[in-house]
Order: C-alpha cells, then structure tokens, then sequence
C-alpha cells in the first residue's frame, strides 16, 4: 500500500468534504482516514490516503490540486506519509 497524507485549509463554507472527496475518488485515492475540525471560520482537514490505484503520476496529482486549490479557493497539499510522519515528530 501506497499511502499519502492530504491536508486542507480553508475558509469554511458548505460542500468541501464532498468538493476533496469527489476529486479523490475521480483519481481512485481511497480514502483511509479523514479527520476534520473548524477553528473559528477556519476548515482544516488531513485525510490519510492510498494511492495504489491512482491511474496518474505523482506529479500529475500535485499539478491537480494544486489546479483545485485555486479553483476551490482552498490550500489542499499532499505529501508522502513517511516525510509527513518525519517533519510532525515530536
């Protein structure tokens, strides 16, 4: 299993979770674990996916959120779980 962690922030508004989850699933990202809490206005999310099945490159997937972030006017950045794990230890 290839597994990546995919974080999320943004001003809160209705339809987010189903905005990611369709991107996720268009890409076969299944979905491991989500979480998700607001800070006063503030939607942050981090979901735990794999991405084994997932037709497109790496890359191709950065360029598509990335694509996504703007068009959703949302921050939405996936990393590698081990480099998440590393740079979150304490």
């Amino acid at each position: 299993m290839t597994r990546s962690v995919i974080t999320v922030i943004g001003k809160d508004r209705i339809g987010i979770v189903y905005d990611v989850a369709r991107i996720l699933a268009e890409n076969q990202l299944n979905i491991i674990n989500i979480s998700q809490q607001l800070m006063d206005d503030f939607f942050t999310m981090i979901i735990l996916v794999d991405t084994a099945k997932c037709p497109r490159s790496r890359q191709e997937i950065l360029d598509l959120l990335a694509a996504q972030s703007a068009e959703l006017k949302l921050d939405i950045r996936l990393q590698d779980e081990a480099l998440f794990n590393a740079m979150h230890r304490i």
